[in-house]
């Protein structure tokens, strides 16, 4: 289990993760640009409970539909004060799935599950393709479906970027990538 941080600390670690990790390792092609222009919102739950973070969910769903695409591209929903357990968090992703259907979401919003015990279900333990969606806290990504068609349809070889990821976080090793992370939690002011 990990410490809860003050929400300031959770933002300060949430920004140098993407910063040094998503954009870093260039584990997401599309993460510079957004972040590059501002377009990316950053919010930390105080949610103590998964129905809490849920609402939190709502809300943050009903925004980003609503906003200005240039001014919010996507949202980071952090949530360091609840499922820190992981197959917790991953039993919730159940009741996201419902949520997005249920506001008739499908096709319009998608949402990306980062923990920083992330595990894929085929993985090795301590396989270190799993920090392609560790982060320093709990947290839903939630994108715009038609930037990621943009996006996905510009890339040039959007198929190879899970194996390549893959491959450049193996090659890392564990050791660096623990490390990485580490730091990433251990920042506590921002542009730090």
């Amino acid at each position: 289990m990990h410490a809860s941080p003050p929400p300031e600390h959770a933002l300060a670690a949430t920004r140098a993760w993407v910063e040094r990790v998503v954009i870093g390792l260039d584990l997401c092609p599309f993460a510079a640009a957004p972040a590059r222009q501002g377009r990316i919102r950053y919010r930390v739950s105080a949610a103590t409970t998964p129905a809490d973070l849920l609402a939190d969910l709502r809300e943050e769903l009903a925004l980003l539909v609503d906003a200005d695409p240039a001014e919010i591209g996507t949202t980071l929903l952090i949530a360091p004060y609840t499922l820190a357990d992981f197959l917790a968090y991953n039993d919730f992703l159940d009741e996201v799935d419902a949520t997005l259907a249920e506001l008739d979401l499908d096709g319009i919003v998608q949402v990306a599950s980062f923990h920083p015990d992330y595990t894929f279900a085929d993985a090795e333990p301590d396989d270190p393709a799993d920090y392609s969606n560790r982060s320093p806290h709990p947290m839903l990504h939630l994108l715009r479906e038609d930037e990621i068609s943009r996006a996905v349809d510009a890339h040039p070889d959007i198929n190879g970027v899970p194996t390549r990821n893959v491959a450049r976080l193996r090659a890392r090793g564990l050791d660096a990538l623990r490390a990485l992370l580490a730091e990433c939690r251990a920042v506590t002011e921002p542009g730090r």
